[in-house]
């Protein structure tokens, strides 16, 4: 049986680069590179994937950002030392078989989701998601499977429901209720995960409970009501783009092992 291997490349590679305390550098970022490579040939070697991709942001403005202006307006910019160390590391990548993808206009989120439900839909094999990133925990819902290369551990259907409150099949409509300061996406006025979760849990959907919304006469249903106009702009922001054109064909993500 075939298996996809799709790794969130900035999630590795900014995590890493982070974790160091000293001031941004050239050195810096050589360091971070030479770290990343060495979490990919370790991924590489515990998955032992048959086909392999690592996504990473083209850069620049998104659908998203036409959508709505602010969006990841206060989120800390890529150091230009580590954006200009990329290209080297995308080289390296590609010496070992791993296709790196960059597509302008959408983020390595979309990207990550459209190659992932293509092959799922395909029937090709297991899929396996290697992030952190909240948002790419739905693609679960759609049986692909979650690594976490940090931790070292795999996030299923029940992980899901315990750190959110949900499970996969309600988690975009989760985060679209509570919003994300990181990325500048509103929610609804003084909705967090507990009360989004709950909501999500008496009325099964957001188009259930926008519904309902009328006959709640306290401050969450006024909220609700007044929010309407951005909560269906969040939901927009938070739903992963599936029909990326990705340019690639199954043969030029297949690793030919060395």
């Amino acid at each position: 049986m075939s298996k996809l291997l799709v790794i969130d490349g900035l999630n590795i590679v900014r995590r890493i680069y982070e974790a160091g305390t000293e001031p941004d550098s050239p050195e810096k970022a050589e360091t971070a590179i030479r770290f990343s490579l060495s979490a990919f040939h370790k991924l590489l070697h515990e998955h032992a994937p048959s086909h392999c991709v690592a996504a990473f942001d083209h850069g620049g403005l998104t659908w998203r950002h036409q959508l709505y202006a602010p969006y990841r307006a206060q989120r800390a910019p890529m150091p230009d030392v580590l954006r200009a160390s990329l290209s080297h590391l995308y080289a390296e990548l590609e010496k070992f078989h791993v296709k790196v993808l960059c597509v302008p206009a959408v983020e390595a989120d979309d990207v990550i989701a459209t190659v992932t439900l293509r092959w799922l839909t395909e029937g090709r094999g297991e899929a396996v998601v290697v992030s952190t990133d909240k948002d790419l925990h739905v693609l679960i819902a759609q049986g692909a499977l979650i690594w976490d290369h940090f931790k070292n551990e795999w996030h299923d259907s029940a992980w899901v429901q315990k750190k959110f409150g949900v499970p996969p099949e309600q988690l975009a409509e989760l985060l679209a209720l509570m919003g994300d300061a990181t990325d500048g996406i509103p929610g609804v006025t003084k909705v967090g995960m507990k009360t989004a979760a709950r909501l999500l849990q008496a009325y099964g959907s957001i188009d259930a409970i926008m519904a309902g919304a009328g006959i709640l006469k306290n401050t969450l249903g006024e909220n609700l009501r007044k929010d309407a106009p951005v909560l269906a702009m969040s939901r927009q922001l938070v739903a992963l783009k599936t029909d990326v054109a990705l340019g690639v064909t199954w043969k030029m993500l297949a690793r030919h092992h060395v």
